[in-house]
């Protein structure tokens, strides 16, 4: 089923994952996937990792949920290391496979790049992406943004072009990188309903496993941490099941209030562990989302 239609009934609860760096580690990722399993995820998503380096093991991971874990799932392509022929390899694995959602990204630079420069015959940004695979296949299609802007945007108004460029090009919905302060998400949905974009927006939430980490993924992807967390950071930043479970309350609070806002639904970066999530959802009332065990 693809997640349009699933927008169209419903709000969903979504999960991703990503590909261990060696084989021997899928079966971990499965049996995560499985724990959560009891949340009735609507979909779940399994990302490209690092550089596309692991991209054999996001089309097994794919493959794998979507034939024994009974969940829908969405895979990530991105412009990484690839020619468009051998994407539109990946495409048709995909199609032959019965998958049929993915979210078209152009992916991050290799490490200490300064710019993303595409291999010889690849694709320059995921709009070039997104309108390959529109014009190729039936896949339902997502497509990422940033609520405080893309690392890379001279400004807002920009960076809100290039969104729009997308929906324009076929994504179906959008859906967020992390942020730790809602009025980012909902002024950015103000700013996209203003310049045309009528696509649902998803809000994306990473929960704090650690002090650490948080500050290495905001720094990376220049989203802000708010006082009130950055002082929590602080204090959990040699504690890490404090900091875990402060982060499971931060984030109950955070998606209680997007949720009660009227997102159009909740996707979660899971980073492979269930306890967080587990616990946020078993703090909250989604429907159709109570744990079945």
């Amino acid at each position: 089923m693809k997640i349009k239609d699933i927008l169209a009934t419903t709000r969903p609860v979504s999960f991703e994952f990503f590909p261990p760096r060696a084989a021997d580690g899928i079966p971990a990722v499965l049996e995560t996937l499985d724990e959560l399993k009891v949340f009735c995820p609507d979909y779940v998503s399994v990302t490209y990792g690092a550089g596309g380096s692991t991209r054999a093991f996001t089309e097994e991971i794919t493959f794998e949920a979507k034939r024994k874990a009974g969940v829908e799932v969405m895979a990530h392509l991105t412009c990484v290391g690839q020619t468009k022929e051998e994407i539109h390899g990946v495409l048709e694995r995909l199609n032959a496979e019965g998958v049929e959602n993915i979210i078209a990204l152009r992916g991050d630079p290799p490490r200490g790049a300064m710019e993303f420069v595409p291999v010889e015959g690849g694709f320059q940004h995921a709009t070039d992406l997104l309108e390959h695979v529109k014009a190729n296949f039936d896949f339902g299609v997502a497509a990422a943004c940033y609520p405080e802007g893309h690392t890379e945007s001279v400004d807002l108004v920009t960076d809100m072009k290039f969104v729009k460029q997308k929906v324009d090009n076929g994504a179906d919905f959008l859906i967020t990188q992390l942020f730790y302060d809602n009025r980012h998400y909902f002024d950015f949905v103000e700013r996209a309903r203003a310049a045309g974009i009528e696509v649902p927006i998803i809000p994306g939430v990473l929960p704090v496993l650690n002090s650490g980490q948080v500050r290495r993924f905001t720094a990376l992807s220049g989203s802000e941490i708010p006082p009130e967390l950055d002082k929590l950071l602080d204090k959990y930043a040699d504690n890490e099941s404090g900091a875990r479970d402060m982060g499971v309350e931060y984030a109950s609070a955070q998606v209680r209030e997007l949720w009660d806002a009227g997102v159009p639904g909740v996707h979660f970066y899971v980073l492979n562990r269930s306890y967080s999530v587990s616990r946020i959802l078993d703090n909250l009332t989604i429907p159709g989302h109570h744990r079945l065990d």
